[in-house]
């Protein structure tokens, strides 16, 4: 089989991803190493003190930055990943999370994506991916 074309890989990978399915997360833009996508905080996410759960900005966070570190093409997988909640988050809320992968050396991939909600960030996300030889297809 063909390797498939970089911005297509999320599209695949979304198509098959039943949780990030159920968030509701879009993606908004996507070229070889960046990605971004959205999503709206649902009260069906929101913890005992009627604020979104962690789980969800972390969540959409490791979203984008697995579509991002997949554009090159090969099969990656996150190894290490952590989160920094900066504000709570209400029902409703629209958040946007970008990965952008600029350097390519080896097989890790080092990134942080910012969340935010508007233009103020909400959360900070820290991921190392391992990039594998396995091609997607």
């Amino acid at each position: 089989m063909k390797p498939i074309t970089s911005h297509l890989i999320p599209k695949k990978m979304l198509s098959q991803d039943a949780y990030s399915q159920w968030l509701g997360i879009e993606i908004l833009e996507c070229e070889l190493g960046r990605c971004k996508v959205g999503m709206t905080v649902r009260k069906e996410m929101l913890n005992s003190m009627g604020k979104a759960h962690g789980g969800i900005s972390y969540s959409l966070a490791d979203t984008a930055f697995g579509f991002a570190a997949n554009t090159h093409g090969k099969y990656a997988v996150s190894i290490d990943t952590s989160i920094n909640h900066i504000e709570a988050l209400n029902e409703g809320d629209y958040l946007v999370a970008e990965s952008v992968i600029e350097n390519v050396k080896n097989r890790l991939g080092f990134n942080i994506i910012e969340v935010k909600r508007g233009d103020e960030l909400v959360a900070l996300f820290k991921g190392v991916a391992y990039r594998t030889q396995k091609d997607w297809e």
